[in-house]
């Protein structure tokens, strides 16, 4: 018999299989309680942990990712509306939330930066930092609280990466130098989104890159910057990830030609899908490659006329002339200037 992971492990009564999110973390429908939210999550999310290790450990990390998404869902408050609204909930206009919604809002509501918000503003302004940073360097809140509230002012989820375990293939589509440069981590796929935790609202060149990789609009989380990099090191170890999934062919050990030949035969392919490309359509890897080669090319394209000159042409097709004094020949002057004119307007264009 199938288990039913949703009655066994989490109590849930017969009925809708997947529940919705509000039953599945064991919540009053439509609750607002963004903390609630996130403690339901940490107590249901450890113990379903315990059957990570046993025979169950696929349903256990697959109902671990399903917790995950809902609670991440329920604290974002602008998914979370039309979540609830899909489920027939009717909202009352409760007004702007003015100054709830800032940081310093926030830690004056909850009262965790013990009354001394102006200061920590001042010292911020002072020393050119944000107020999250500013906070934590005055010891008055952890880095993870600030996370959380710069999660509320920016209008996102807060995620808590030592709880949360990524998708393996969602980490397989990205490169570590990437994930290193950006400081993001992906997470998983919920619904038509692509979730990503990063330290601050990620710059739109990202945002694009990441549509274009994974073919939907992405949403960021929230996490802490010491959260972030400890999980790239966990989950983009140095040698792991450096090539992207689709380039990895899989084979049988004894298969030995095939193993060296095909992996030859993608990098082929990578190169020739760039060809005809802007450089405003290439990766920042592939950018900077094309520059490096157009610089070669720019050089050469001096250096080349010249050696033609003083190897082929003074010698051989006009000697004596050209002994008197060094006289640029036709390729000097057409070579040169068409080969830079073609990389600088054309090739890096």
């Amino acid at each position: 018999m199938e288990l039913d992971v949703y009655k066994e492990w989490l109590g849930i009564p017969e009925g809708e299989r997947p529940p919705d999110h509000y039953t599945l973390l064991r919540l009053k429908q439509f609750e607002d309680d963004a903390a609630k939210i996130r403690n339901n999550y940490r107590k249901l999310n450890g113990h379903v942990r315990k059957y990570a290790t046993g025979r169950y450990s696929v349903e256990s990390q697959e109902l671990l990712n399903e917790l995950a998404k809902a609670m991440l869902l329920l604290t974002d408050a602008e998914r979370k509306r039309e979540y609830d609204d899909s489920m027939g909930r009717e909202f009352e206009d409760v007004g702007d939330p003015g100054d709830a919604r800032q940081l310093s809002g926030w830690l004056r509501e909850q009262g965790v930066a013990g009354g001394k918000v102006r200061e920590a503003e001042t010292f911020a302004e002072e020393r050119g930092l944000t107020l999250r940073d500013a906070v934590v360097q005055m010891k008055l809140v952890d880095e993870e609280t600030a996370a959380m509230g710069q999660a509320v002012e920016l209008g996102f989820s807060y995620v808590d990466l030592a709880e949360t375990v990524p998708d393996d293939n969602v980490l397989d589509q990205v490169q570590r130098n990437m994930v290193k440069r950006n400081t993001f981590v992906p997470l998983f796929v919920d619904e038509d989104y692509l979730l990503v935790a990063c330290v601050e609202e990620p710059p739109h060149e990202l945002e694009d890159e990441l549509r274009m990789i994974y073919a939907r609009p992405i949403r960021p989380v929230v996490a802490s910057l010491s959260a972030i990099n400890a999980a790239i090191t966990k989950y983009y170890a140095p040698g792991e990830r450096n090539k992207l999934k689709e380039e990895v062919v899989a084979e049988a050990p004894s298969d030995k030609k095939k193993k060296k030949e095909k992996p030859e035969k993608k990098k082929v392919e990578k190169k020739k899908s760039t060809a005809g490309k802007r450089m405003s359509q290439l990766s920042p890897e592939e950018q900077q490659e094309r520059k490096q080669i157009g610089i070669l090319i720019i050089c050469w394209a001096l250096i080349g006329p010249i050696m033609f000159d003083e190897f082929i042409m003074k010698p051989y097709v006009l000697p004596g002339f050209l002994n008197i004094a060094y006289v640029p020949s036709v390729t000097t002057f057409l070579v040169s200037p068409a080969t830079i004119f073609y990389v600088l307007k054309t090739y890096w264009k």
